[in-house]
Parts: C-alpha cells; structure tokens; sequence
C-alpha cells in the first residue's frame, strides 16, 4: 500500500481487471463508497492486466497492486491464464488474486483455486447485493487480513 507523503493514511492500491464497463462502474463505486482509502486502476482485458503488472507502456509509472480482482471471462487472455502468469512469476505471486466472476460453475471454482486463487466470489446479479459484496471484500482484504510487504 502506499503512504500518502507526510500522512499515515494508507491507500490500497487495486487492480480491477474487468471487460464489462456495467461491472467496472458497480465495482468502483461500492468501492468508493466504502470506508476503504483506495485507487483503482482499471485494465479491461488479460493482456492489458499482463502489462500493467509487468509495467510495460503505457503503465510504466504504476503502482504494485495490493490486490487484484479478475474476471475469468476476457477477451483475448482468458482469466485463468491471466492468474497462471501471476502465480508463475516470483515478483508478482504473492499479491493476493480475487476471482470476481459470474460464473458459478464447479470447474471454474476448481480451476481457480488450482492455480491458486486467493478467492473466489461469483457476481450478485442485483445491485444491492453486488455492492455488498464488493464492499465486504475490501473491509475483508484491507481491514482484517495481513497481506504480504512489497
């Protein structure tokens, strides 16, 4: 997390790797309107996450995540793949990875979880409860978990 210059406040710096924009809004604002000091840095498909994590252009001045949260359904590279590429990469494979999907399929949960998934939520489909959702994954991962130093 970065320290704000001449502040304690720490912010949590996340990854939304998302496709739909509908998804993306709900996300950013149930984060925002949660007591969790963040910035959100949104990619829309596995290649541009890929980039961002291995600051290729145009993300060169990015932050390290503190937390990521992928959808498995992308364009191009598929969730699953994006999460193989993290985990195999010594520099990026402790940075926690939340599977926020709408599938709520058994192969898919298996699959996350085999290549090592810190989570796995399937997407409400109303909004109250998708806010929710998003809002207790944050307190969760910046309120009561311990995550590892960058």
């Amino acid at each position: 997390m970065a320290i704000i210059e001449n502040n304690p406040i720490r912010v949590a710096e996340i990854l939304l790797v998302e496709d739909s924009p509908t998804d993306a809004l709900l996300t950013k604002e149930a984060l925002s309107n949660s007591k969790l000091l963040n910035r959100l840095h949104l990619v829309k498909d596995g290649n541009q996450a890929l980039a961002f994590l291995s600051r290729q252009a145009p993300y060169e001045a990015v932050p390290r995540p503190d937390l990521i949260l992928l959808d498995l359904n992308l364009p191009g590279i598929s969730g699953i793949e994006v999460l193989q590429k993290i985990k195999a990469d010594p520099s990026l494979s402790l940075i926690p990875v939340v599977i926020l999907t709408t599938s709520t399929s058994d192969q898919d949960i298996i699959g996350a979880y085999s290549e090592h998934a810190s989570c796995y939520i399937s997407k409400p489909v109303d909004l109250a409860s998708f806010t929710e959702v998003i809002r207790r994954a944050g307190e969760f991962w910046f309120a009561i978990v311990t995550l590892p130093p960058q």
